[in-house]
């Protein structure tokens, strides 16, 4: 049986084997299951309204673990509750926390060169090595205690004792989150906010560990947004990143961040926060005036691929109610193989901008007719494009039974 690993030269697939993918695809999508309607529950602050109850749209996919929270601000009331108060394990979204702490009662003019390139990398690329060197000078889980007091969050708790150097496993809910961004947005220092928010609109696709991080709100919407998102438990993050950035990077998420497994989360107590089960957490605002604030929190089966948790989480923020949000135009079309990349062009002459997620769902804007990919006896001369990426990848990597995607226009 054929198999492929890179999209540098490429390959063409088998009909049969390219319909079964795609019929595979469609399969996972009508199981998703549909949340029934969440109990609103009010934001633990003195100036925040009781959230009216709303209709709950969104579609968590099957064997998927959520806690959703969207925050109208225009109404000041939420569109989407489900599980809102649950705790997870936080990963990257903490560092929300520790750079709020950093700044707390200083103005970002105030930081140290240092700490300012520090607070940029953490928040844009969600440096790890740079959280970790702000939790152990900051005093470790005090940072998180503090920030509970000052923003009166109740479902936020410091890391278990038994992992006290672990800021990923800071337990954090949506709701909480919300709280977070409502205090950045509303109550924070308009330089401390105009700061912090000015890194998150910046958040760049590939993180410094490798990962790309452009998955649920960054996916699911046209700019503006900001984001901070999360993960936890994956071996791989398929996206283009130097090998010494990467290695740099992976030893702090191992070190800081990755699950311990099962013996960890024993060692928290049977009710603890879920350390061994793959995390994607996708956080932030979006639309014109920072409309609406979300929170996505998820724990995917044990085992799970990066690109198969990007794609739930893609498509359960695809199906929430969130005003203000524009959605990107195109047709979703599950994609296979590891190491695909995504070129400036039609060819693969053409430089590659990143790699893709194995096995993750993209969006196509059109399609249209570049250099012919060949392993032979199969060929393919057709290439979609990628709104969200603004590259192109061969439609040989598409999930679909012909050359052309059905449907698609042409580019």
């Amino acid at each position: 049986m054929m198999t492929l690993s890179s999209a540098g030269g490429g390959a063409v697939v088998r009909s049969a084997r390219r319909g079964a993918v795609r019929a595979g695809v469609l399969a996972a999508a009508l199981t998703a299951l549909v949340c029934t309607t969440a109990s609103a529950v009010s934001v633990a602050s003195t100036e925040s309204p009781s959230p009216s109850p709303a209709v709950v749209q969104a579609e968590v996919p099957a064997g998927v673990t959520a806690g959703v929270a969207v925050f109208d601000r225009q109404t000041g009331t939420f569109t989407e509750q489900v599980n809102s108060a649950g705790q997870f394990r936080s990963a990257s979204v903490v560092k929300l926390l520790i750079a709020l702490d950093v700044l707390w009662n200083r103005s970002p003019d105030a930081l140290s060169a240092a700490d300012r390139a520090r607070i940029d990398t953490m928040l844009r690329g969600s440096d790890d090595t740079a959280a970790s060197t702000f939790w152990a000078n900051n005093g470790s889980g005090a940072i998180v205690d503090r920030m509970v007091t000052r923003l009166g969050l109740t479902d936020t708790a410091r890391p278990p004792s038994t992992h006290p150097g672990f800021w990923g496993y800071t337990a954090l809910s949506a709701r909480d989150t919300v709280k977070i961004y409502r205090h950045l947005l509303d109550s924070a220092p308009a330089a401390t906010r105009d700061y912090v928010m000015g890194d998150l609109r910046q958040s760049t696709r590939c993180a410094t560990d490798g990962y790309d991080q452009h998955f649920g709100i960054a996916g699911s919407f046209n700019r503006p947004w900001a984001v901070k998102q999360g993960w936890s438990g994956f071996s791989s993050g398929g996206c283009t990143a130097s090998a010494a950035t990467a290695a740099q990077a992976g030893k702090a998420a191992k070190a800081e961040q990755e699950p311990a497994g099962t013996a960890a989360r024993a060692a928290a107590g049977a009710d603890a926060v879920d350390l061994s089960r793959p995390a994607l957490h996708s956080t932030g605002v979006v639309g014109q005036g920072d409309r609406s604030i979300v929170a996505v929190f998820t724990l995917h089966p044990s085992g799970t691929t990066y690109g198969k948790a990007y794609t739930d989480i893609g498509r359960l923020t695809r199906s929430l109610n969130v005003p203000g949000a524009s959605r990107p135009s195109g047709t979703w079309v599950g994609t296979w193989g590891s190491g695909v990349r995504v070129r400036t062009q039609a060819t693969t002459a053409s430089g590659a901008m990143t790699t893709l997620p194995a096995g993750v769902e993209v969006l196509v804007g059109c399609q249209k007719r570049g250099q012919q990919v060949s392993e032979p006896p199969y060929v393919n001369d057709w290439w979609a494009q990628l709104p969200q990426y603004g590259g192109y990848m061969t439609n040989i990597y598409l999930s679909v039974p012909e050359n052309q995607v059905p449907g698609v226009p042409v580019c």
